[in-house]
């Protein structure tokens, strides 16, 4: 049986790109990605994370990002709701992926509803496959499914690249990229400042973002 674990990183973020991890793995390999020591990539150091990013490839089947630009994210968001965006961007995923059972890290206040939709989407691509799968939604499953874990590594750990690949370019430090941080809300006010506007790579339907351009 093939099982995949789908999670996101950069939901949140003023700052970057969002990025959805996949893992597929048949079930017979899940012991030994558990005894690799995934956890909750929040919980674990960048070094670490990259390590165990490196070593996922290697156990896995198949590893998958999706990611989603600041602008894709500000043009989906005036025709649906970031619930919506990210049913669309699991879906993704899934279809990449073709796994027979799924278990998914919610991204909705409402687990069982994240599930459904989220079934629902796939099924419009592959109605047959559909039938097959089996789809486990649930808060925090990351720290419950090893599989989730691992998708929730790749997933941050490519977000990090990319969002240090930006500091590169601009030779800015931007901070975490929340908007609670007080870095990342002092580059968009000085940003703002200096060029009248924001940079592509800002999501600026975020709310944040539209203050600091309000203020300018």
């Amino acid at each position: 049986m093939r099982i995949a674990g789908i999670d996101e990183a950069g939901k949140g973020p003023v700052i970057g790109p969002m990025c959805i991890g996949g893992v597929l793995a048949e079930k017979e390999r899940l012991d030994s990605l558990k005894n690799l020591g995934v956890a909750d990539s929040k919980k674990l150091t960048p070094k670490k994370r990259e390590h165990l990013a490196h070593q996922i490839r290697k156990y896995a089947q198949k590893v998958y990002i999706f990611e989603v630009s600041p602008s894709q994210i500000d043009e989906l968001r005036k025709v649906m709701s970031m619930n919506q965006i990210m049913v669309l961007g699991f879906s993704r995923v899934l279809e990449e992926l073709q796994p027979d059972m799924a278990y998914v890290d919610a991204a909705d206040v409402n687990a069982a509803r994240f599930g459904t939709n989220l079934k629902a989407q796939y099924t419009k691509k592959f109605p047959e496959k559909s039938k097959e799968l089996s789809v486990v939604s649930e808060h925090q499953a990351d720290a419950t499914y090893p599989i989730v874990s691992a998708a929730s590594i790749v997933a941050k750990v490519r977000r990090d690249e990319l969002v240090k690949e930006l500091e590169k370019r601009i030779g800015i430090d931007l901070g975490s990229g929340y908007p609670s941080d007080p870095k990342t809300k002092r580059f968009l006010e000085d940003w703002s400042r200096e060029h009248g506007t924001l940079p592509e790579f800002v999501r600026h339907s975020w709310k944040t973002a539209m203050n600091v351009l309000k203020e300018k």
